[in-house]
């Protein structure tokens, strides 16, 4: 929010490094900050939207593979497709941020072969005439190299892996069938953890979104002066965070006590008490 506010003057570098910075540190970044930035640079404002395209383009000079492989999935490269189509928001969106996407989609063809889906997605737009040629590129538009991947956290119990590793060594049959099986264990594993991780950060943005509401209605409510109308979309949304408590506290019973989604939900959660007290309190 901080890197792509509609009432920047400039660029907040400041807060696109940031995001640049939490992106690399958190396991689920990428996924998390591609359905963050598809939505901000689909703002109906233009600044919002260039701001959002600015950040986009940073992460992906200073991200590295994890990020650049979030990007070249077709999830990702549709909701920029939208932007540019005539049949979804094209007719609506401004040349520049047009002109933007499409000068970042044609550099990462040039910077990330392998990224073969960016490369469709691309020509497909060369096929349906939205490119009409390829756009010039500034001169800073090639990729650094990539920092380090980090290790895959499915690796990274050493007792499992150390066995791993001893299992694929063998030469016979029944080892690497049970190094086969001990490898969908922990993928299993893996996926079951980015469900659990995926589920929470949704809990506590649904949290967050009711929360911000009900406090800007809450804030501005007057006895008698207030419609009806909004007075029933309060009640509901205070309702509606009553209920959110009890999913809270099972995600905080969940977690553990040293993960740092712990503090994320626990201040969820104050905010949910405080804005439901506020609520019985002014309403």
């Amino acid at each position: 929010d901080k890197a792509t506010n509609p009432l920047n003057k400039d660029l907040d570098w400041d807060g696109i490094n940031a995001f640049c910075e939490q992106l690399n540190k958190e396991l689920e970044g990428p996924p998390l900050a591609t359905r963050l930035l598809a939505h901000k640079i689909q703002s109906p404002q233009e600044w919002e939207a260039i701001q959002a395209l600015t950040v986009l383009e940073s992460c992906m000079k200073s991200c590295g593979k994890r990020f650049h492989d979030e990007v070249g999935k077709f999830r990702f490269l549709n909701e920029l497709i939208k932007v540019v189509s005539p049949k979804y928001l094209g007719s609506r969106t401004s040349e520049k941020v047009k002109s933007k996407i499409l000068e970042l989609m044609y550099s990462w063809t040039l910077g990330l072969p392998h990224e073969v889906k960016i490369l469709e997605a691309y020509q497909m737009l060369k096929k349906q005439g939205i490119v009409k040629c390829d756009p010039k590129l500034p001169d800073d538009a090639p990729f650094p190299p990539p920092p380090p991947r980090p290790k895959n956290i499915i690796f990274d119990d050493e007792e499992k892996s150390k066995t791993l590793a001893r299992l694929l060594k063998s030469s016979h049959p029944e080892d690497l069938r049970a190094a086969n099986k001990l490898i969908k264990e922990m993928v299993q594993e893996d996926q079951k953890r980015m469900e659990k991780i995926s589920k929470r950060v949704n809990a506590i943005e649904e949290v967050n979104n009711n929360v911000k509401l009900l406090t800007e209605m809450v804030t501005n409510y007057s006895k008698g002066e207030t419609t009806e109308s909004n007075e029933d979309l309060m009640k509901e949304l205070y309702q509606r965070c009553e209920r959110m408590r009890p999913m809270l506290f099972r995600l905080a019973s969940d977690t553990e006590d040293n993960d740092e989604a712990l503090a994320e939900i626990l201040q969820a959660n104050d905010n949910l008490t405080q804005v439901i007290n506020l609520y019985k309190q002014l309403v």
